[in-house]
């Protein structure tokens, strides 16, 4: 193989990923879509919102066992499995089945009826899936490279840095390192906001929100914070803010990206119009397919600094 192409969260759309795969020059033979020279890598994120989602793990399934790609985990895949493992500390599952959650896992249990056998054969084939990949100069994780959570999860994973059942319990259970570890690696690092409170895209009230880790220059609580244009903000009587303090984060909050091999991730939602300037070792590859955006992928060759021309959408 001469290179690989890192295709970011699919989320269901099984049409537009066979489009994405074609303009590469990937072709299907014999029910896989295969390159001659080249290995497809998913960041995760196979699973909900989209329509497709039987075609989309077929796919995906397929060409992983072909040796045609690879693919990491995603926060999504992670939810799947823990929606469906039973955490015995609290007599319910580690994922609870409440309207949030399983309204969120919709469009995946449409097509795949909980607690049968093919739902069944998905988790299990979940549990295969490395958390992080680390291909010799490219790097590629669901949405942070944080290499202290990565050491403390190496020490907890099954083979291949995969999911083990214990891993899926001390994950759900708040306050744990291998919860903060998976939050951070599949969810990204958050900050608390001084205070500040405002209400998410799916109408939840947060206090705090994740840090642009792949930007070394965004050292303040203002310039380092993931949180949508126009989101209107309440300081903690209530009262509407124009915009974030401007302090300094400390370094315990920050966690930059400091390592030579570029890394490729997804999870972050960008829309064209609102996507941040490429950063040369580490870079977003989520468009917004589950939302009218695209579905981008990179072709890596080799090259220690990530280039913007080599993006393809479809």
């Amino acid at each position: 193989m001469t290179g690989f192409d890192v295709i970011g969260d699919v989320h269901g759309h099984a049409d537009r990923l066979r489009g994405l795969l074609a303009s590469m020059g990937y072709a299907e033979r014999y029910g896989v879509w295969s390159h001659r020279d080249r290995t497809a890598v998913f960041v995760g994120d196979l699973i909900d919102r989209g329509p497709g989602q039987f075609d989309t793990l077929q796919m995906v399934r397929a060409m992983v066992a072909a040796g045609a790609a690879q693919v990491v985990l995603g926060n999504h895949e992670f939810n799947a499995v823990a929606y469906a493992t039973h955490h015995p500390e609290r007599d319910d599952y580690c994922r609870p089945h409440n309207e949030k959650n399983t309204g969120q896992h919709r469009a995946f249990l449409s097509d795949f009826a909980f607690g049968s056998p093919l739902h069944r054969s998905i988790i299990d084939w979940f549990t295969t899936i490395p958390l992080w990949l680390d291909l010799g100069g490219l790097r590629v994780v669901h949405a942070c490279w944080s290499a202290d959570h990565i050491d403390h999860l190496e020490t907890q994973t099954g083979p291949g840095n995969t999911l083990t059942e214990r891993l899926v319990i001390d994950a759900t259970t708040a306050g744990t390192p291998t919860h903060d570890a998976v939050e951070t690696v599949l969810k990204g690092p958050e900050v608390h906001l001084d205070g500040v409170r405002y209400v998410d895209k799916d109408g939840h009230p947060r206090d705090h929100a994740r840090l642009r880790w792949w930007d070394n220059e965004a050292t303040t609580l203002r310039s380092a914070v993931l949180i949508e244009d126009a989101t209107e903000l309440h300081d903690a009587d209530g009262r509407p803010i124009d915009e974030l303090p401007d302090r300094p984060l400390t370094d315990d909050e920050l966690q930059p990206y400091t390592e030579p091999d570029p890394v490729l991730f997804g999870h972050y939602w960008w829309r064209r119009e609102t996507a941040e300037t490429v950063n040369p070792r580490a870079t977003c590859l989520d468009f917004s397919v589950a939302k009218g955006g695209v579905l981008r992928a990179y072709r890596w060759d080799g090259e220690d600094q990530l280039d913007e021309r080599k993006f393809v959408e479809a």
